[in-house]
């Protein structure tokens, strides 16, 4: 796997996002987790400030991270402050945390393509916040709507068509 990259994205609960991103074309792997928050090893019910997150490692030669962005702008409402369907609170907040400049200037861009494309009926509030450490999230977290077929979820693809070819 040397040849893979990671991101890391937050867009409400992980379980949705998990299960969306699993399938996509370039995507190796998939871990839900914690990250951005005020403790070391959080959990479930200790993740002051932390987003529910997920760490993608993708193959850059079958998806870029403009192309990864570009779904998640269209899995998730990035319209919503700290909300997600049911879901309330920052640990539900909408968040890019970028790993370099590049990640960054691409984010930006991204944001800005949703924006102008008026798909959207108010403006995106994804945060762009510095990569902190991401912290992967209990066993029964892991692969849940896997092992939970008729579990919750707040995620579904809202717009077939890409932001960055439409």
């Amino acid at each position: 796997m040397s040849n893979t990259k990671k991101a890391y994205i937050a867009g409400g609960c992980f379980w949705g996002m998990e299960d969306l991103f699993r399938t996509r074309p370039g995507i190796v792997d998939t871990e839900v987790g914690y990250q951005g928050g005020q403790n070391e090893n959080p959990t479930y019910r200790n993740h002051p400030g932390h987003a529910e997150g997920i760490e993608l490692t993708y193959d850059p030669s079958q998806t870029s991270f403009k192309e990864i962005l570009d779904f998640f702008f269209r899995m998730h409402n990035p319209t919503t402050v700290d909300q997600q369907g049911n879901d309330m609170g920052s640990s539900y907040r909408s968040a890019i945390f970028y790993q370099n400049e590049e990640e960054k200037a691409e984010a930006e861009e991204m944001i800005a393509l949703v924006n102008e494309s008026g798909k959207w009926q108010d403006k995106v509030v994804t945060t762009l916040e510095p990569f902190a450490p991401f912290w992967v999230a209990e066993d029964y977290h892991q692969d849940y709507l896997v092992k939970n077929p008729n579990g919750y979820t707040c995620h579904f693809l809202r717009f077939e068509e890409s932001f960055i070819e439409g």
